[in-house]
């Protein structure tokens, strides 16, 4: 890796791109100082013996100021403090028959690793990984670890992003973790952010400027430099890390973070810059690169398997799901409620808006998904933004009728799109999951009121009482109340979820899990019964039909046709067309 500190033979090669520096000294230890080689493109590169592993150190720039390597493996001092030299090699992987698992058989389950659990570490997660292997699900998606100031965060304000936040332990305990997860038969895909860096703790504006540009903006400020002079190197630096991920950790692969915001003009983007590169480092292995992307580029998800992106979270799938089951219809949401065809779409097709115009955006959104396979598109009913994102963060059992989640929930999970829960989902976990961050001072206080005025143009919120009844985000008490209690699992009412989630999954397992490969895409086609009532079908390339007969509504609704085919699953109740409230019927 041609970033950060790499031990070689009886030393250690230290590296720093700061063109804006021509002096740059390396301090190992805080007492002992190094003076920096530069060349003419800006590096500055220091080989010596006097480092190994566990050494501490920082960079100091020509006004004195002392920066963690922006490519640091380990800060255990925060991000503000000095960086640790790691041995990648002096971990002893077990894992070496371990090559991944196809992407049909990916059942999702997100989590974040300091809400996880109550001690909110590696260590403490891996002890868990049994209980996700009898609930059935096959991949643990993790959201972004890379190390942030303070004692906790979402993930999203990551400064240095090749650093396991220190706060969730080590880097051998994320190894540890991976190694745990594959011995169970469980992949493991580790969320990334490309798109910006965090507020608090970057100092790559001191020393590299250049991995900046204000020709782009994002909702974060001046946009990451990936099309204009420099950005060869900042292009290598989140390709290294991405490889540095999947290599020196063993993920089985990436989720993207909004490449609706990762601006590039390129006449090859830095997206299919990456994914060409993951592809060709990573042969032999299966490896799966997933998107958020607000845009709905199907063309970033076509061709090979081999040669483009794995799947898409599907938001509009969430979106129609929702609306149906909670009648939901602020913001965006609006743009789904009561529409039982774009219900239809979501499931056939992938995305609703597939070029046409929508309200909330006030322009054209989507490129057309219909050729797409199902198992491009990721389906939910929760994850961390449709749930944290909100004031209170509700889960969806808050919101809408047992029978309602549960029909909702039987269509997602047993659909051909691939599933993925959110932590706790599977026995009704009561507890929210807040916004919450550890920013200090201003910072804190511009985060603080920034969360309050988002809410403010809702009807709900128009009062401002009502504004400050939404819990602080830096306040550590909003962290801990969404914190998992795993104790409130084993109380009735939550054995009973859990067990219905079970079986529910096992039928996934046994009965989709082999049509999967059969389902192409350009075969389906949807019928609107009622208000919130469709059916839809899939053609298999032997001729079958995977068929869902739906009523998400809480009024029965006629005009069903008959079951075709063995039933594989049902909630409610289907007799002569008619569907009781919240139905679901899958046959094949």
């Amino acid at each position: 890796m041609p970033f950060g500190a790499q031990i070689e033979a009886g030393a250690v090669r230290f590296r720093l791109f700061a063109p804006a520096q021509q002096r740059v000294t390396l301090v190992l230890d805080e007492i002992r100082a190094l003076p920096m080689h530069r060349t003419p493109d800006g590096w500055h590169q220091c080989v010596t013996p006097a480092a190994g592993a566990g050494t501490r150190y920082r960079f100091q720039l020509e006004d004195g100021l002392l920066v963690p390597d922006p490519a640091s493996r380990h800060q255990p001092e925060d991000a503000h403090g000095p960086s640790e030299v790691i041995d990648p090699a002096r971990y002893g992987w077990r894992d070496t028959d371990w090559h991944g698992r196809p992407w049909h058989e990916a059942i999702l389950y997100e989590l974040h690793i300091g809400a996880f659990t109550s001690e909110g570490t590696f260590r403490a997660a891996t002890e868990r990984l049994d209980d996700l292997v009898e609930l059935g699900v096959t991949a643990v998606e993790i959201m972004p670890v890379a190390d942030f100031p303070g004692g906790r965060n979402w993930g999203y304000d990551g400064v240095l992003l090749y650093a396991p936040d220190s706060s969730y332990g080590r880097p051998e305990d994320l190894r540890a973790f991976v190694d745990a997860a594959h011995a169970r038969g469980l992949m493991v895909i580790l969320d990334v952010v490309y798109n910006h860096f965090g507020p608090d703790g970057n100092y790559l504006h001191a020393y590299a400027p250049c991995f900046f540009t204000d020709r782009h903006q994002t909702p974060w400020g001046a946009g990451l430099n990936f099309d204009g002079p420099d950005s060869a190197v900042v292009r290598d630096f989140m390709i290294h890390n991405a490889l540095y991920w999947l290599e020196e950790f063993h993920m089985d692969g990436l989720r993207l973070d909004a490449v609706h915001a990762i601006l590039d003009d390129s006449a090859e983007r830095f997206l299919n810059e990456l994914e060409r590169r993951v592809r060709a480092a990573c042969q032999g292995r299966q490896v799966h690169l997933i998107v958020e992307n607000e845009a709905n580029e199907a063309h970033l998800l076509e061709g090979d398997p081999a040669t483009r992106f794995t799947a898409q979270w599907n938001d509009d799938l969430h979106h129609a799901l929702h609306t149906a089951i909670t009648g939901e219809a602020q913001g965006y949401y609006a743009d789904y409620a009561g529409d039982a065809e774009k219900l239809g779409r979501a499931l056939a097709e992938g995305f609703v808006f597939q070029g046409e115009h929508m309200t909330y955006r006030g322009a054209a959104r989507g490129e057309p998904s219909a050729h797409l396979a199902s198992i491009a598109f990721v389906g939910f009913l929760q994850n961390h933004d449709q749930v944290g994102n909100r004031a209170f963060g509700e889960r969806i059992t808050a919101l809408a009728p047992r029978e309602a989640v549960r029909a909702a929930a039987a269509i997602y999970l047993l659909g051909p799109q691939i599933p993925m829960l959110f932590m706790g989902e599977e026995w009704a976990a009561p507890q929210p999951f807040l916004f919450f961050c550890s920013f200090e001072g201003d910072l804190a206080e511009a985060v603080r009121a920034g969360r309050r005025a988002e809410f403010a143009r809702f009807p709900a919120f128009q009062d401002p009482d009502m504004r400050a009844r939404i819990p602080d985000p830096v306040a550590q008490t909003t962290y801990l109340a969404s914190k998992l209690e795993w104790s409130d699992r084993d109380r009735a009412e939550h054995l009973d979820w859990l067990d219905w989630y079970r079986h529910v999954i096992a039928a996934r397992r046994e009965h989709v899990w082999p049509l999967l490969p059969l389902l192409t895409g350009r075969l389906s086609a949807t019928r609107v019964v009622g208000a919130a009532a469709v059916e839809v079908a899939w053609t298999l390339e032997d001729g079958r039909r995977l068929s869902l007969a739906t009523n998400l509504a809480p009024d029965p609704q006629a005009g069903f046709h008959p079951q075709t085919g063995a039933a594989l699953w049902t909630e409610g109740a289907f007799e002569d067309g008619r569907a009781a409230p919240w139905s679901v019927r899958w046959s094949v």
